[in-house]
């Protein structure tokens, strides 16, 4: 079994990915690794735009940094790294830099016209990643019963 000692958790603040922070902390704690959080502020794309990414990128620095202080135990060895541009492209070239052995991370399990249109960082990180990815996903809620006019129950 391999050695996980460098363990990557990309986090965009959704419940997905903190969700997949706690389990990447508890790999962390077991395997007493290091946890390298990362978030990538998105540069949306088209012509260049005049966004504060200075004042984006503080920002993202320090709720990260407060996600991990609440998130993580007192004597957990963490790196925070806030970075700016595509994050699947991000992700992946931090992977590599930082020789990672494993990748946490959440999907969103979208399907259909949005994955068309959003794409999917998960996927493209699973396919290209030097290493092994986790991906994390919260439970879908139980589809609603509801009883249409006839008394007849129905899903919706």
């Amino acid at each position: 079994m391999s050695r996980f000692n460098k363990i990557l958790c990309p986090v965009d603040f959704d419940q997905n990915s903190l969700l997949a922070l706690r389990l990447a902390a508890e790999l962390a704690q077991e395997r007493k690794a290091t946890l390298h959080l990362l978030h990538v502020v998105e540069i949306p794309p088209g012509p260049e735009v005049a966004l504060p990414f200075g004042k984006m990128e503080a920002a993202a620095r320090s709720r990260l940094e407060k996600i991990a202080r609440q998130e993580l135990d007192a004597g957990a060895s963490y790196q925070v790294e806030v970075m700016m541009g595509d994050p699947g492209v991000e992700i992946l070239q931090l992977a590599k830099r930082l020789h990672a052995n494993l990748i946490v991370m959440a999907t969103h399990g979208r399907k259909g016209l949005r994955r068309l249109v959003l794409g999917s960082v998960a996927e493209r990180v699973v396919r290209e990643a030097p290493c092994p990815v986790l991906t994390v996903k919260l439970k879908a809620p139980a589809a609603k019963s509801t009883q249409n006019r006839s008394g007849k129950k129905r899903r919706a």
